[in-house]
């Protein structure tokens, strides 16, 4: 399955570890689970939205779970994911997948060229780029998610992800700049944040949050931004002007879905990027506790379409 966002399937969540419920005799009827088995639905895996079929529902420590396979894919995709995952299949959901497969594909087209201009060059990497892109293209010119950094987006933020997407490519509205906390606010909350929780960090947390912020800067015109957004994107950003100083965790939580494809790029030894995908999910939770703080609850009309519909 394509993408960024660094799903990977969970080899742990089989039928046979899934934890027994205290009291099975409190479980409902399986006729009443929101989905049922045989059901055509929608399912978020990373960022995206795929087509899948209900296999079997259990029902373990008081959550429905659902063992889906996606339509189209090998079987080893088969996995358990609960409620949140899941989708009725309605034309409404359908349009929302639509949404995210076009912008998914638009990218797709030009993203090794903006990788090479976000991600530090190495000696090995042109090489190693050759050998991956050539295992890519056998896997219809995606590159195999088991290649990919494995960065759970929290179920909370995943559903930013979607209403993101749909005040922008359905409602016609924008996120109104500057926005506060910036994106550099928000990193050095979290450095103070890891500062108290630790009472020391390590000087590799501080290089990581460095490279987020350059990545981001440098991503966000390339990769992060709707069509409808690239005007307003002039009209804030100037030479002298950081994209991490006018946007926010809205734009922010967008890297992330890209970032394990753009890190599958940079070449990095393995060790090196456990390290680094184990603090970003750390700043990923730090996101979600934060959300209300860090995220806008409503987006604004721009004043031309604001305008026109005045008159």
């Amino acid at each position: 399955m394509a993408s960024t966002e660094g799903l990977t399937t969970d080899s742990s969540a089989t039928e046979s570890d899934m934890d027994v419920d205290d009291d099975p005799d409190s479980a409902p009827n399986i006729d009443s689970a929101p989905f049922s088995e045989g059901e055509k639905v929608l399912a978020f895996h990373s960022s995206l939205i795929y087509e899948a079929k209900v296999k079997k529902i259990e029902y373990r420590n008081r959550d429905w779970r659902f063992f889906v396979h996606y339509l189209g894919w090998n079987k080893n995709w088969d996995e358990w994911v609960g409620l949140d995952r899941l989708l009725k299949f309605t034309e409404e959901n359908v349009q929302k997948q639509q949404a995210l497969h076009q912008k998914q594909n638009i990218d797709k087209n030009t993203k090794q060229v903006r990788a090479s201009q976000i991600i530090p060059k190495s000696p090995n990497a042109a090489r190693a780029k050759k050998r991956k892109n050539d295992s890519a293209s056998k896997e219809k010119g995606m590159i195999p998610l088991d290649k990919l950094a494995n960065i759970q987006i929290p179920p909370p933020l995943k559903k930013q992800l979607v209403d993101d997407c749909d005040f922008i490519t359905h409602l016609g509205k924008l996120v109104k700049l500057p926005r506060a906390p910036n994106v550099d606010e928000i990193l050095k909350k979290y450095l103070g944040y890891r500062m108290k929780k630790d009472n020391s960090i390590a000087d590799s947390v501080g290089e990581i949050l460095k490279g987020l912020r350059c990545y981001f800067d440098k991503a966000l015109p390339a990769i992060l931004l709707y069509k409808s957004e690239r005007r307003q994107y002039k009209e804030a950003i100037s030479v002298d002007v950081s994209p991490s100083t006018v946007y926010g965790a809205e734009h922010l939580l967008r890297l992330f879905v890209k970032l394990p494809e753009l890190l599958y790029y940079a070449n990095i030894e393995e060790e090196t990027l456990m390290e680094l995908q184990q603090e970003l999910v750390e700043f990923l939770k730090f996101l979600q506790k934060h959300r209300s703080a860090f995220f806008l609850s409503t987006y604004h009309v721009p004043e031309d379409i604001e305008t026109s519909t005045n008159k």
